[in-house]
């Protein structure tokens, strides 16, 4: 990635609150040990998890946080599903997935039944509405979002990709193996 380099030691700011400071100088990593390295990463991420998260909630598309339009997509594309699936799949906590099913079936754009197999699981699907509210709701929002990436040049984009697909196949891998 094409990135502008810091003064060496910015890494000790490990500490800092999150937030994204436009004048702040991007993380250089030179001269750092292999365990302070990847310290300022984690770090770096948590501050752009923590902005990134503030950016997209802050942007409501008809009334809907991104979280919840998240909601709404997944059950767009995968059809009904149980609550506990959506969470994993959303990276929300149980508490804050009954919110957010309550929440938009007090807005009559997701409903509840009884799971067809399982007594103990209910199933949430979109309703009629919120079918409409997804296809309106989806395109717009995900393009507004995606214009982060307007100065981003193509290997730049390649590059963020493949970062964030390690990452992920990092992460799952540390779960997997306990």
């Amino acid at each position: 990635m094409e990135l502008d380099q810091a003064p060496a030691g910015q890494a000790d700011d490990a500490c800092a609150g999150p937030g994204t400071d436009p004048g702040r100088p991007v993380l250089s990593l030179d001269g750092l040990a292999e365990a302070e390295r990847r310290r300022a990463l984690v770090a770096e991420t948590a501050r752009f998890t923590a902005a990134f998260t503030r950016w997209t909630e802050a942007r409501k598309c008809g009334g809907l946080s991104y979280t919840r339009l998240q909601l709404l997509q997944a059950l767009h594309c995968g059809g009904p599903a149980i609550m506990r699936d959506l969470g994993e799949q959303l990276g929300v906590s149980p508490r804050n997935m009954t919110a957010m099913v309550d929440a938009l079936e007090d807005a009559e754009l997701v409903v509840r039944r009884a799971h067809p197999t399982d007594r103990r699981a209910t199933l949430v699907e979109l309703s009629p509405a919120g079918a409409r509210q997804a296809e309106d709701a989806l395109g717009p929002r995900l393009d507004a979002i995606a214009e982060l990436f307007e100065g981003f040049s193509a290997a730049d984009q390649q590059a963020f990709a493949t970062a964030l697909h390690r990452l992920g196949v990092a992460m799952r891998t540390r779960q997997e193996t306990g």
